[in-house]
């Protein structure tokens, strides 16, 4: 019986090992087949969201965000290699195209700020710079009514004052002393024979002979030989044309009279301060050459012509100068406060938050009930500017809340996200040529039919004068391609329409960069910039 129970115990104990050691060696072969398993799959699925990050990066130009295709290359605008960018994030893909969300990281990283668009009374007072001038009603041509020599001048200097009926000068006229006998012969018939006398008496009149010098005629009996000219307005003699000596004929200008009692003070507005001109308006002006003292006057004549170079029209103010003090020629600068502005209430918008290419002015403006922030790109239609506000016609209403501070950052993020914005319009959407047919890639086909295979851009180009409108304009259509070019002399913003198959647009800066102008993408040389015109030379950074 012990011997028996022995081996069985034994075999029990080799049994129970050889079964652990068995599951042992299981669970270490099953194991690693799964870690390798599931390290295979988590390969996978890596390569897997590789390849679909891979296809879903598209490429872009650092210059002109709306140029967006599926491989690198070169853009077709300006020749730049371009850079990849991934697609919108999922939690954008219910943003409209005019619409940019932002995180709150985002707005104060960027420093975004926002105001409310209000309606209120326009502040509006322009700075104005003039000249005081003659009035032109006041000026008085002494002309010779009949031929003769002149033997005397008593007034013999220009800037002399003369009063009215005062000697001018003397002259010998035969034909002045036939008509003073023929007023003393008259006379002697006067009452048997009337209409000749007064015939004989409006003949001198109408040589501006007075009626006291008529009665001394007839007092002595005989003509004078030569005769006294009296002057017919009182002033400054503004030129003198003639000389002692001199022979003179019916019609010669002897005299420019200036009576300065009353003067002109001409100032200056620019075209886009007339809005807020009105006759009527006061002026609080100072003279430089009179320090210390000031004058008010009101606006009585608006020039309705404008200056075509200098862009500015005249507004007159007339002044009363009993003493002299106002003399033509000194330089003003006056103060206006505008009664237009004070008397309407409009929508009023600050100019930062404005972004204004010359052919478009566009605002963002919060989009409400939202959780996230979103901007709206707004093209707005803008009045007159009142100081640092632009007066809103159209595309906001009251209430509506628009960006601040920041505004550029804001369109900036705008462009590289393919949206609508400032610069990339749906005007001025372009892409290599390429249509792929998938949403967030532009092509040009529709472009091409608005504008018969013509391209639209707009960018900066320094300039600071009418001449470098003129250069900047001549140069640009002097290249082969281009159909259309203008440059805004306040903006120095320059729009060009140019057929991309003709040529680049990086062609258009290298041009205008070579006549001296500095563009967003190229720099003129020190020695062009220096040999143009002084009015030409515009700040360089």
């Amino acid at each position: 019986m012990k011997t028996n129970f022995k081996i069985n115990r034994k075999e029990i104990i080799l049994t129970i090992s050889t079964l652990i050691a068995g599951f042992i060696i299981a669970w270490l072969v099953f194991h690693k087949s799964g870690q390798e398993r599931i390290t295979e799959q988590m390969h996978s699925n890596e390569v897997e969201n590789e390849s679909h990050d891979a296809k879903e990066t598209i490429w872009t130009c650092s210059m002109h965000p709306q140029i967006r295709q599926h491989e690198p290359g070169q853009c077709p605008l300006c020749g730049m290699d371009l850079i990849p960018v991934k697609t919108e994030h999922s939690n954008e893909m219910n943003v409209s195209e005019n619409e940019i969300s932002f995180s709150e990281a985002a707005i104060k990283l960027s420093d975004i700020q926002t105001t409310i668009v209000t309606k209120s009374n326009p502040e509006m007072t322009l700075e104005l710079f003039g000249k005081i001038k003659a009035d032109e009603r006041n000026i008085s041509q002494f002309t010779a009514r009949f031929s003769g020599r002149i033997e005397t001048l008593y007034v013999n200097f220009t800037g002399q004052k003369i009063l009215k009926g005062q000697k001018a000068a003397s002259i010998y006229s035969p034909e002045l002393i036939n008509a003073q006998k023929e007023l003393i012969e008259a006379y002697k018939f006067a009452d048997t024979n009337p209409e000749l006398y007064l015939s004989a008496v409006n003949k001198l009149k109408l040589w501006n002979i007075t009626g006291n010098q008529i009665n001394e005629i007839i007092e002595k009996g005989e003509p004078y030989v030569n005769f006294d000219i009296l002057s017919p307005a009182s002033g400054i003699v503004n030129h003198l044309n003639v000389s002692k000596g001199n022979y003179v004929k019916e019609g010669t200008e002897l005299f420019e009279i200036i009576d300065l009692n009353n003067v002109w003070v001409k100032f200056e507005a620019y075209e886009s301060d007339l809005p807020w001109i009105s006759e009527g308006d006061e002026v609080h002006f100072t003279v430089s050459s009179i320090p210390g003292q000031k004058f008010n006057g009101k606006v009585s004549y608006i020039d309705p012509y404008i200056n075509a170079e200098t862009r500015i029209a005249e507004i007159r103010v007339n002044m009363v100068n009993p003493d002299m003090k106002l003399k033509p020629g000194m330089f003003t600068k006056g103060i206006l406060n505008s009664q237009i502005a004070a008397e309407t209430k409009e929508l009023l918008v600050p100019e930062s938050s404005v972004l204004w290419t010359g052919k478009k002015a566009v605002v963002y403006v919060r989009v409400p009930n939202q959780e996230s922030s979103r901007f709206g790109y707004r093209e707005v239609s803008l009045g007159p500017k009142a100081g640092d506000f632009y007066i809103i016609k159209e595309g906001l209403e009251e209430g509506e809340e628009i960006v601040l501070n920041g505004v550029f950052k804001v369109d900036a993020s705008a462009q590289l996200a393919g949206k609508k914005s400032m610069m990339n319009a749906d005007d001025m959407k372009a892409s290599s040529g390429h249509n792929h047919g998938e949403t967030g890639i532009l092509t040009t086909e529709k472009t091409e039919d608005k504008h018969m295979g013509f391209h639209e851009e707009t960018f900066r180009v320094s300039g600071l004068c009418g001449m470098c409108k003129t250069r900047i304009e001549e140069t640009a259509l002097a290249l082969d391609g281009v159909k259309f070019a203008e440059w805004d002399e306040k903006t120095t913003m320059f729009h060009v329409s140019f057929d991309p198959a003709k040529l680049k647009l990086r062609d258009i800066h290298k041009a205008l960069a070579k006549v001296g102008h500095d563009t967003d993408l190229e720099k003129a040389s020190q020695l062009v910039y220096d040999n143009l015109p002084a009015c030409c030379k515009y700040p360089r950074n």
